[in-house]
């Protein structure tokens, strides 16, 4: 457990630190445009609805988080004033809003859903007792909204084509270790965050929130490590995924079969909104003056983690938000912004064909 510098001072939240940009109402209908042309386009090729990003499931789990007791005060702030077990539904995935073969191979995420928390939610939240993280194996958010929408477009241009290409460029990214977003000098050829992650087992990698949040009266960001020795044996573990088109999920339902694992959960307070800005998704909040701090676990027994029960529900239904969650966790900067609308939207888009998850919690 990582523990705070003795002159340790995180910084209170201040209105002026979120600056939204002249046109960003503007770029933001354009995504959500976007997304949903993504969307029509993967239905009408595969007939189901799927999200507009991160769309391919990988594994769907349930276990439980624990928040710790007798944290300092700065960390005993919103779901961490005091100390609690929550129920978690968490699902694995990666980023694309087309369901590629894996050897197409793209950023993992890790969304979880914690159920039962009491509080003042954000208005307009769509769940009002269940607090929502989003994580990313990568601690920065490498684009502006701007350059986001640019790349949205172009992979729309690409969504249901091209999959052999995608597939070269992936192995040959991944031999030089690189992500890269345009390829061949032509725009035809931009896939955001397309191609470079490593074949590496994503249970042995470290999950970041990548935007801010408030954390009660301070900034924070967040992250997911694992600790326990089944999981951290697995960081840079090589993995096939050229042999299998579902090679992940495949290797996820062994592994949960007869494996669990702790993952370590922190926060990042901001100490100096110019090195650690909320507005600018792309900058990593230097750690060795801010460490991650651990507030709590995610505990994950063994289990089937991909059943047609849970793809039902969890891939159908339920949609994961920065914006479901309490008021003392809201979202901060123009990227997390974006996604409130946005996820909104392709979640309705689902939501319209399969209906809701009315009882988060109703995964078994």
């Amino acid at each position: 457990m990582k523990q705070a510098p003795a002159d340790f001072n995180p910084l209170p939240y201040d209105p002026s630190y979120e600056q939204p940009e002249p046109d960003e109402a503007q770029t933001i209908q354009e995504i959500i445009d976007t997304m949903a042309h993504i969307q029509r386009k993967t239905y009408q090729s595969q007939g189901h609805a799927i999200r507009s990003v991160h769309a391919k499931g990988h594994a769907i789990l349930t276990g439980e988080f624990q928040v710790f007791d007798n944290l300092p005060p700065y960390l005993a702030q919103g779901l961490f004033a005091k100390p609690g077990t929550y129920p978690i539904t968490a699902r694995i995935s990666t980023q694309p809003g087309d369901v590629l073969p894996d050897s197409v191979s793209t950023p993992r995420g890790i969304s979880f859903k914690i159920g039962g928390v009491e509080g003042e939610h954000l208005p307009g939240a769509d769940e009002s007792t269940s607090q929502d993280f989003i994580l990313v194996n990568s601690p920065i958010f490498p684009q502006k909204l701007k350059d986001f929408l640019g790349g949205l477009k172009r992979f729309d241009l690409l969504t249901n084509k091209a999959e052999g290409l995608k597939e070269g460029i992936s192995k040959t990214l991944r031999a030089i270790g690189e992500v890269v977003e345009k390829v061949s000098g032509s725009d035809a050829g931009v896939m955001p965050g397309m191609g470079g992650q490593l074949a590496t087992h994503p249970m042995g990698d470290t999950y970041y929130s990548q935007g801010a949040y408030l954390y009660g009266d301070y900034m924070a960001k967040f992250s997911l490590t694992p600790v326990t020795s089944n999981l951290t044996s697995l960081k840079d573990q090589p993995i096939d995924i050229d042999s299998d088109d579902d090679a992940l999920r495949h290797l996820l339902q062994d592994f949960f079969a007869t494996n669990g694992g702790e993952w370590e959960f922190g926060v990042q307070l901001s100490t100096d909104i110019e090195k650690m800005p909320v507005e600018d998704a792309s900058v990593e909040w230097p750690e060795q003056e801010s460490p991650y701090l651990t507030v709590g676990k995610l505990t994950i027994a063994p289990q089937q983690a991909w059943t047609d029960e849970k793809v039902a529900l969890v891939e159908d239904k339920m949609y994961f938000s920065p914006w479901h969650g309490l008021a003392a966790h809201r979202p901060l900067g123009v990227i997390q912004r974006a996604r409130n609308a946005t996820y909104k939207a392709s979640a309705a888009f689902r939501q319209n064909m399969y209906g809701k998850a009315e009882d988060p919690q109703q995964v078994k």
